[in-house]
């Protein structure tokens, strides 16, 4: 850690520029909002494109894995889920085995838009500017403290 950041935090600084919390709140912003116009162009927001990663990834999922994979809670994620059926892209059905279960899956249309959106992830990495050791150095760090806090 930086020795004045270190420092700054040991007495308790109440300024903007040493809080962490802002930092990573001004940064989200910044790559939220830099993802948006490319978004648009595929019909998605933000949020929408996070639950068409996951179902890219690994399709026909029930949404309690969804919502896991996503660290979203159920009363955030269906919504999400309710404008990406009315749109086209998914379908959601009960397991016939246990009709409590609901389970995601990607429709002819949602799939598509996979080979339309690959030019995203490599647009929003020229944008941040990374090398890529640093990009794994960040996503690393990030996911210590994503873990660190979710565990206190």
């Amino acid at each position: 850690m930086d020795p004045d950041a270190h420092r700054a935090a040991e007495q308790g600084s109440l300024l903007l520029q040493d809080q962490l919390c802002f930092a990573l709140y001004a940064a989200s912003r910044s790559v939220i909002a830099r993802y948006r116009p490319l978004l648009e162009e595929l019909g998605l927001t933000y949020p929408q494109y996070l639950v068409m990663l996951a179902l890219w990834e690994q399709d026909a999922v029930s949404v309690r894995e969804l919502g896991s994979a996503l660290q979203l809670e159920s009363s955030t994620l269906s919504p999400l889920l309710k404008r990406l059926e009315a749109g086209g892209l998914i379908e959601r059905r009960r397991r016939t085995d246990d009709e409590r279960s609901v389970v995601v899956r990607l429709t002819p249309a949602g799939a598509d838009l996979r080979d339309r959106a690959r030019t995203v992830p490599s647009a929003i990495g020229d944008a941040m500017g990374l090398t890529v050791e640093q990009d794994a150095t960040v996503k690393h760090l990030l996911r210590v403290l994503t873990a660190n806090v979710i565990r206190d």
